[in-house]
């Protein structure tokens, strides 16, 4: 399935990393990475710091999935607020799936700088907008909570919010502990990296159509009729992982974005924030190190990949003219624009782990918009499990909830 459609801007940004390396013979390693994105990518960085053998497998030209069309905004909120996720999975879980999210950011920011990967990876502040007055009960409850549990978070009122960041709404909530980056740089970087430390196998244009599952691991059939065996297998492969699923688990989204002309860096707004807002499907807005914008939004329900283009001419008119609500003044002018397909989940958590009575084939599926935040919690999960080491977030994030 095309992932997504029209000109991503991070394709055009960066060179294409023009990598072809199908595998050509059988082989035998200890793990295999299904998946060539950035989840794909930081499991195989942390499995290589952790010293286990490992080879990423994609179908595609590396790292040319849902990866190249991501917006990559880095945010401890999860599309599924603290105050309602707690009642889907219980006040603890949800407290501490929203912590791990807060650490990740600090967690990828290392790792981009262990691996000297220029990723333009930016602290930003984050600004969560009440869409209607009605909003701002939710706030009020999604504030209360955040601060009961030591999450860093402000209420902002209308008129400090017009003060502050220019902004003409109800009020928000804001945090100071955002980062926003260029997740195509990072995926391919990560993997040249350990490319050139000989510490990772990289095999493009190589898909999976068979796999059994062995007594000490697993079989994997390439459609070139090569086999692969291996003691774990980790799917890394987004929404397109449900083949490997016995259920399905995820919910199927088209999504929409736009990035805008560069602008004199005098028209951006106040602290050049992350900002989304309340109303579904949400809004959302970032800054690039080129000074451009970048809008997105206006999801709904997957049917099929020329259903989801054939909407996108009419989705730049809905995103431009939610922009201009928020900030009439800057000109935004669109330069590329772009659509894809992604997952998200009911309790708007991932899924990471191993599925029950499976245990040598791992899950790092980070469906929703957090999906980068996410993979950084998966690799660490899968590395710390491969290594023996128990980690307690498995059990925020595994299978057995949705059981």
């Amino acid at each position: 399935m095309d992932l997504h459609s029209g000109l991503p801007y991070w394709i055009v940004k960066n060179e294409l990393f023009n990598y072809y390396n199908p595998l050509k013979t059988n082989l035998k390693i200890e793990v295999v990475i299904i998946g060539s994105g950035i989840t794909g990518a930081l499991v195989a960085h942390e499995l290589c710091k952790a010293g286990i053998n490992c080879a990423v497998i994609d179908k595609r030209t590396i790292s040319t999935g849902s990866t190249a069309a991501s917006t990559a905004q880095l945010q401890y909120e999860i599309d599924v607020p603290l105050c309602e996720m707690k009642d889907k999975v219980g006040e603890n879980l949800a407290s501490r799936a929203y912590q791990a999210s807060l650490e990740s950011i600090k967690d990828i920011q290392k790792v981009l700088k262990e691996s000297k990967v220029d990723a333009d990876f930016k602290n930003v502040s984050s600004i969560w907008l009440a869409s209607y007055k009605k909003d701002l009960k939710l706030l009020e409850k999604e504030f209360e909570i955040r601060t009961k549990h030591g999450l860093p978070v402000s209420f902002l009122n209308n008129l400090e919010l017009a003060k502050q960041h220019k902004i003409e709404a109800p009020g928000a909530l804001k945090n100071k502990e955002a980062a926003q980056m260029d997740c195509y740089a990072a995926a391919t970087g990560l993997l040249q990296f350990h490319l050139k430390k000989k510490e990772l196998e990289l095999f493009s244009h190589t898909e999976i159509m068979k796999w059994k599952e062995l007594g000490s691991g697993y079989e994997l059939l390439t459609e070139s009729g090569h086999t692969i065996r291996c003691k774990y297998v980790v799917i890394a492969a987004g929404f397109e992982a449900g083949q490997f699923l016995p259920k399905n688990v995820m919910k199927l989204l088209s999504t929409y974005a736009l990035v805008s002309n560069p602008v004199d860096q005098k028209d951006l707004w106040p602290e050049r924030s992350l900002i989304w807002e309340t109303k579904e499907p949400y809004f959302y807005m970032r800054t690039t190190s080129d000074n451009r914008m970048m809008i997105g939004g206006e999801d709904e329900d997957f049917q099929n990949p020329v259903k989801r283009d054939d909407l996108l001419r009419e989705k730049i008119k809905k995103l431009e003219k939610q922009f201009y609500k928020i900030y009439p003044d800057i000109p935004f002018e669109v330069d590329m624009a772009w659509c894809g397909t992604f997952s998200s989940t009911e309790d708007g958590l991932p899924y990471i782990g191993t599925w029950p009575g499976k245990k040598r084939m791992f899950f790092a599926l980070g469906y929703g918009g957090n999906g980068i935040t996410f993979s950084m919690i998966a690799a660490q999960i899968i590395a710390n499990e491969l290594s023996g080491k128990k980690d307690e977030r498995a059990e925020i994030f595994g299978f057995e909830r949705s059981n």
